[in-house]
């Protein structure tokens, strides 16, 4: 299949030099290096299976998790807060 390509310079040139030291053609140079690198993606996409093993956090039922980020705010603004007496004039 013909088709056009446009490449990084980076990548073309890595490719006209291994097709020099190879002595193959660049096209040929190309599919191989085509091949190689999906040939890698689609074997570490069926190698790897990703699984959320989901685990209890142990937070008594009077905490309630989804406020975390405002109490971490909090937090922040007081430390802050203290850092700060003194300084403004």
């Amino acid at each position: 299949m013909r088709t056009t390509v446009t490449l990084e310079n980076d990548v073309a040139r890595m490719l006209d030099d291994h097709a020099r030291r190879t002595r193959k053609s660049f096209k040929e140079t190309l599919n191989q290096a085509v091949r190689l690198g999906l040939g890698r993606a689609s074997n570490a996409e069926a190698d790897f299976e990703f699984v959320i093993k989901p685990r209890d956090m142990g937070l008594r039922s009077e905490i309630d998790g989804a406020h975390f980020n405002s109490l971490l705010d909090e937090m922040e603004a007081d430390v802050f807060h203290e850092s700060n007496v003194g300084r403004v004039k």
